[in-house]
């Protein structure tokens, strides 16, 4: 009843409370002034300019939409409003008095500690209201209130703020602080919105507050840092959760809805990419975008990231229906004004792309479609070559017919001195591409990149089923390594290079050092509260068919040329780029082979085709040491 009063009345309530409050700061003001005892002749001061004071903020307060503003989420900026609008209506009755009176016989001290007092019981009661909405408003006495679960945050940073606050501020929220931890020294003892920091994450299990569940407010945190993390919430035998990096919000706004267990990309611990924003926008807004597979992994996000910059356009192209219809849900409930276009079609079928393309005439192609399983393309090589190949070079066929601005390949690592047909069809891909590059006004050009975390087929989707089944975890060689990284930020990257452009290149994306794939599967089993060799087994396999013990970025011919970007570089090689006419011919020749069904013929047309594709290589001893990353490497060109 009474909220309903007070929303009913909120203006003018409000008007009476800062008329009490200016009538008390300037009797406050006099009373100071004068050492706690008023002079009888300057009543009359107080009893003449009082309305005054009262009528002139009144109006400047209605004026700035100061009785608009919604108290109960006050912020640092509604209390600078205060004082900008306290301050302009004592401009205006200083000015009043000076031409009036010119302050005869009134002491000029009054406005200026009236002004002062004015502005902190003003405050003061906007703050109290939020105090009040966040804290008592409500309240239900019940005998049996609802138990909230107490969080012990670690990390008393920025990140950890936002959650307190957003926490404090909720009293819907099934969450209460219990406190904070912070390696950080200078933190130990201090106290943030009033919730202390108690110690060290090393100290966690000897705290006396009592918790119910960690949660790690450290998004920046490296992989070690994690890993040591994890480590010291195991042993208070505590649940434990995360926030994710800002890579992985689409409106980089973390908040307690957007916690999550902690999972193996925390533990991989990669820097947050800087994008270059404003060449992505350029790219990308207001432009028409097309992406072919779409429903993918890397499609799937690119098509998330690209809503971020407001294109007019976006034809979302990929021959499975589910993953078509999953991602165009998707983006209706992202906030954007695009027109999403779902296409349920395959680049190899020719008559259906040249339509899309007629119909839509897209200025940015982002070719993301591919068969990218090793050991299944291994087995049915006639489907890599039909899609990696005859569907790549069907969509730059038309890329160029339409003239298209830029055209993206998304390659990949095994591209380089592939051993298996899924590498070497993409190898052959990137060739494609260069060699239009040279008679076509559209940029065509290749990002190369590795393995992403949490894509469909990928080692840890896999781990994480054997781990949940109760193992065992299946590797098939103890020195294999792979290099890694996010989806996210594979695909902003893959935009950053689109954005920085050059026909007939070849980027790289930053991949850090390679990682060990049983060091994955041990840390996959001690983030599910097990211990490796103890409660799941590992088990070596042997190499599968088309399989490498380590993965290369590029190529001994491909020269390095850094760019401004720390996390992209350029490989040019320009000794193998083929006239169109021959690029075309081979290709044709290679899928008509593909018709036969045999593998040795595709393979023996791949290896004619490509001198260092070496079809069975991993059978071969390899060495075991990882290969130099090209991102360590300085002043090459």
């Amino acid at each position: 009843m009474y909220n309903s009063f007070y929303s009913k009345h909120r203006k003018w309530l409000l008007m009476s409370l800062d008329a009490a409050i200016m009538s008390f700061s300037f009797f406050c003001a006099f009373f100071l002034r004068f050492d706690f005892s008023i002079p009888s002749g300057f009543y009359s001061y107080f009893v003449t300019w009082l309305p005054i004071i009262i009528g002139v903020q009144w109006v400047v307060f209605n004026m700035s939409g100061f009785y608009k503003v919604i108290w109960r989420f006050t912020s640092l900026w509604e209390l600078i409003n205060i004082i900008q609008v306290v301050s302009i209506g004592f401009a205006i009755i200083i000015t009043t008095f000076w031409f009036t009176s010119g302050f005869v016989g009134f002491p000029r001290s009054i406005l200026l500690l009236n002004y002062f007092i004015t502005i902190a019981l003003i405050s003061f009661s906007r703050i109290f209201v939020r105090v009040y909405y966040s804290h008592f408003s409500g309240l239900s006495f019940q005998n049996s209130p609802i138990e909230k679960k107490r969080l012990l945050l670690v990390g008393a940073g920025r990140t950890g703020d936002k959650i307190a606050r957003e926490i404090l501020d909720n009293r819907k929220t099934p969450y209460k602080i219990a406190g904070f931890v912070d390696d950080n020294p200078n933190k130990k003892g201090g106290t943030l919105h009033g919730i202390k920091v108690l110690g060290n994450i090393q100290d966690i299990q000897h705290f006396s507050p009592q918790f119910d569940e960690i949660l790690v407010t450290a998004p920046t945190a490296t992989g070690n840092q994690m890993r040591r993390i994890v480590k010291e919430c195991k042993k208070a035998g505590k649940s434990f959760k995360t926030v994710p990096g800002l890579a992985e919000l689409i409106d980089k706004d973390i908040s307690i809805s957007n916690i999550r267990d902690i999972s193996y990309m925390d533990l991989l611990g990669r820097e947050e990419v800087q994008l270059d924003k404003q060449s992505i926008d350029q790219l990308v807004n207001g432009k028409r975008i097309l992406i072919s597979g779409a429903g993918g992994s890397i499609g799937s996000e690119l098509v998330r990231q690209c809503l971020s910059f407001n294109p007019s356009e976006l034809i979302c192209i990929d021959n499975c229906e589910e993953n078509l219809f999953s991602i165009s849900n998707e983006a209706e409930k992202i906030k954007s004004s695009t027109l999403v276009k779902p296409v349920l079609g395959d680049i190899r079928d020719k008559i259906h792309l040249e339509k899309i393309f007629n119909d839509n005439r897209p200025q940015i192609v982002l070719h993301a479609a591919a068969y990218k399983h090793v050991p299944i393309q291994e087995l049915h090589p006639w489907a890599a070559v039909k899609t990696n190949v005859g569907g790549t070079v069907n969509m730059v066929n038309y890329s160029d017919k339409y003239k298209v601005e830029k055209f993206v390949l998304v390659s990949t690592d095994k591209a380089v001195n592939p051993v298996n047909v899924m590498g070497a069809t993409k190898r052959l891909a990137e060739r494609c591409i260069q060699s239009i590059n040279k008679k076509s006004n559209t940029d065509f050009f290749a990002v190369r990149f590795g393995n992403v975390i949490g894509s469909s087929g990928s080692a840890i989707p896999t781990f994480q089923n054997q781990i949940n089944t109760g193992g065992p975890v299946t590797i098939t060689h103890p020195e294999m390594s792979r290099y890694f990284m996010s989806i996210p930020e594979a695909s902003q990257l893959i935009l950053q290079a689109a954005a920085i452009g050059g026909g007939g290149k070849i980027f790289l994306l930053e991949m850090g050092r390679p990682i060990k794939i049983v060091q994955i599967a041990r840390d996959l089993i001690r983030l599910s509260g097990l211990e490796p060799d103890q409660d799941i087994p590992i088990v070596y396999t042997g190499l599968r068919p088309g399989e490498k013990l380590y993965e290369e970025l590029q190529t001994t011919e491909e020269n390095i040329i850094h760019t401004d970007h720390n996390k992209i570089m350029i490989l040019k090689d320009g000794n193998h780029v083929m006239e169109w006419v021959g690029m075309v011919a081979s290709t044709n020749k290679l899928l008509t082979i593909s018709e036969n069904l045999e593998s040795e013929e595709i393979q023996r047309e791949l290896k004619q085709m490509l001198p260092d594709y070496s079809p069975g290589g991993h059978y071969a001893p390899v060495s075991i040491n990882p290969p130099v990353d090209p991102f360590s490497i300085k002043g090459q060109a």
